[in-house]
This record gives structure tokens, C-alpha cells and sequence, in this order.
């Protein structure tokens, strides 16, 4: 049994909580937001995840301090810009021999950090130097199906092998096949970048396109991830596995998607911030646009579909207009 501590209630961190509670861990849920954690506490069950109790087992707590202190892992389960702000208010409790695992996806805007950099940067800030023990856990996991115990795959990234494995054997069971990675950088863009292709998936949805559509745009959406992935130094295997296309086939294709759910909305008529507010939770894929901008210029790579999605999203385009313009783009060899 390992202390596991929640840091975040939203369905994530609560699928997760609920699946390593029931694997036999000792499990304690931390919220900024004390209504979460009220409501939580007094129904187990969280209001995004109606059909799946929460166990009684599972403590939770106002305290960061709490959910941090004495505690084997310490999984980072807010959405990404919350991410450096919350490894600040864990700074003051963190030993050494302690492992992070951050399950949150997204690019910094400013400092173009993954989410391992931006907590790595942010404890050194706050004396905790050289802070190695993060590991990136990622892949198609839908928290709506990993909170009904629906069988899925995924990847415990780390540079430390030892340390990808023991997360490994924590969060293994008979619902979640996890596997190693030493790639966490390659990890982290395709968890991060694949939300925008998302965007694009449903807005195509919205448009009333096709299968054919999708398949092409998720195809060519995952050329544009690897290159740019390959070209910051990462491992080309990354983009054709669980973390890379795997995530990408379930977040363009699955209705759970908040992004994919977003994107459709758009398609349909309605602003981005109307799409957002209907979606009614965070959009990772709307904050990850104009890191992603940045990198394809710092890199000299080009991004056509995460630069479509960012014309509609943030320059008012006309969707379909936008569509149009990217199939009439200069003819060119797939393999270029």
C-alpha cells in the first residue's frame, strides 16, 4: 500500500483517486476549491461522473500540506495553468525521495515549459533543488471511462527508468495496462498538442464532415505533432504510441473529449467562449495554441491545422473558410 496524494478534484484526479483507492492505496483528494471538495466528501460522487461511487476509503482535505506531507506520490491532476501556482503552495513540504506525477497537459505560454518543466522550474525557485523524482503519466484515458473500470493503456514517462517503473507497478491493475518511456519531453507534446488536433476534429464534426475528413485530419494533425517533436529532440517511437497516436484516436473521436466536445460547438455557430462556457470545464486545448505557435516558429516547422485552429479560435475566421484554404494549400509529398 503507497500514500498517494490528489492534488486537484476534477474528474481526472478523482478517476484516478477512485481506481488507486480501490487497488488497495492509502488516497487523500486535495482542492483549492472548497466547494469541490464539500460536495465530494458528502455524496461520493463527483458531479461529472455521476455513475461511479467514490470509495469511503478516500480522505480529503483543505490542507496542501496534508495531501503532500509523508505521502509516497504526489499526483498533479489541476488543469495546466494552474500547475506552477500549485507546486509553489507544495514547495514548503516536499522531501527529496518523493515522486510527482503529473497526469495535467499543456505548454507554458511563456516559457514554451511542458508541465514536469514548469513544476521542475518552479521547485527550484522554491529551494527544492534538482527535484528529479517527475514522471509524466499520459496515453487514451478518458476519465469517464477509467472511473467505470473500462479497460485502457498507458505511459509512465520518465527519464529515471527505476522511477517510471515503480509508477508503473502503483497504478497497473486489471483495468489499466501502463507501460514505461524514458521520452517524457516526446510525451508531454503529444499529450499537449493532440488537444488542438482535437479542436480541429470537432469543428470539422460541426461543419457536418465526414469519416474520411477525420481520419485525414487526425493523420495529418499527428505529421505536424511528430515533426515538431522530432525537431525539439525527442524520440520518433513516442508519436506512434500510446501517448502520441493513441491519445490522439481517443481525444478527435470521442464525445468525452472536452476538446473534441468544443471544437464541435465552434463548427456549429457558436463563438469560442460560447463553446467554452457550454463545455463548462477547462478546454486544454484553447491554452495550449499559442505555445504551440511559438515552438513551430522557434523550430522553423510548419503547422497548418494547429494554425487553422488558431485563425478560428483567436482571428474570428470563418470555419469553413478556413477548411477550404487548407485543402487548397500548395501541393507538396507526404513524406515531406
Amino acid at each position: 500500500m503507497k500514500k498517494i496524494g490528489v492534488l486537484g478534484a476534477g474528474t481526472w484526479g478523482v478517476a484516478l483517486a477512485r481506481m488507486l483507492a480501490k487497488s488497495g492505496n492509502d488516497v487523500t483528494i486535495w482542492s483549492a476549491v472548497k466547494d469541490e471538495i464539500d460536495y465530494i466528501k458528502s455524496t461520493h460522487f463527483h458531479p461529472n461522473l455521476p455513475s461511479s461511487e467514490i470509495p469511503e476509503s478516500i480522505k480529503f482535505t483543505y490542507d496542501v500540506e496534508n495531501a503532500v506531507k509523508d505521502k509516497d506520490v504526489i499526483l498533479m491532476a489541476v488543469a495546466s495553468i494552474y500547475v506552477r501556482g500549485t507546486a509553489q503552495r507544495i514547495a514548503p513540504y516536499l522531501k527529496s525521495d518523493q515522486i510527482i506525477v503529473d497526469v495535467a497537459k499543456g505548454i507554458e505560454a511563456n516559457t514554451l515549459f511542458t508541465m514536469t518543466e514548469v513544476i521542475r522550474d518552479e521547485l527550484n525557485k522554491n529551494g527544492v533543488k534538482d527535484f528529479k523524482n517527475l514522471v509524466a503519466l499520459s496515453g487514451p484515458t478518458h476519465a469517464e471511462e477509467v472511473a467505470r473500470d473500462l479497460p485502457t493503456a498507458i505511459v509512465s514517462a520518465c527519464e529515471n527508468q527505476v522511477t517510471a517503473e515503480y509508477i508503473q507497478d502503483i497504478f497497473m491493475n486489471t483495468c489499466m495496462r501502463v507501460y514505461t518511456n524514458h521520452d517524457i519531453k516526446g510525451v508531454e507534446i503529444c499529450g499537449a498538442l493532440k488537444n488542438i488536433i482535437a479542436l480541429a476534429s470537432g469543428i470539422c464534426y460541426g461543419l457536418g464532415y465526414g469519416d474520411n475528413a477525420k481520419a485525414a485530419l487526425i493523420t495529418r494533425g499527428m505529421a505536424e505533432i511528430s515533426r515538431l517533436g522530432i525537431a525539439m529532440g525527442c524520440t520518433p517511437a513516442t508519436f506512434s504510441g500510446l501517448a502520441g497516436i493513441g491519445d490522439l484516436i481517443v481525444t478527435t473521436t470521442s464525445m468525452h473529449s472536452r476538446n473534441n466536445r468544443a471544437g464541435l460547438y465552434i463548427g456549429q455557430g457558436l463563438s469560442p467562449q460560447q463553446a467554452i462556457k457550454k463545455v463548462g470545464m477547462v478546454v486544454e486545448g484553447i491554452n495550449a495554441i499559442p505555445a504551440a505557435l511559438e515552438l513551430a516558429e522557434k523550430y522553423s516547422i510548419e503547422m497548418p491545422i494547429v494554425s487553422a485552429v488558431n485563425a478560428v479560435v483567436n482571428q474570428g475566421a470563418d470555419p469553413m473558410e478556413t477548411v477550404l484554404e487548407l485543402m487548397q494549400r500548395k501541393k507538396r509529398n507526404e513524406q515531406s
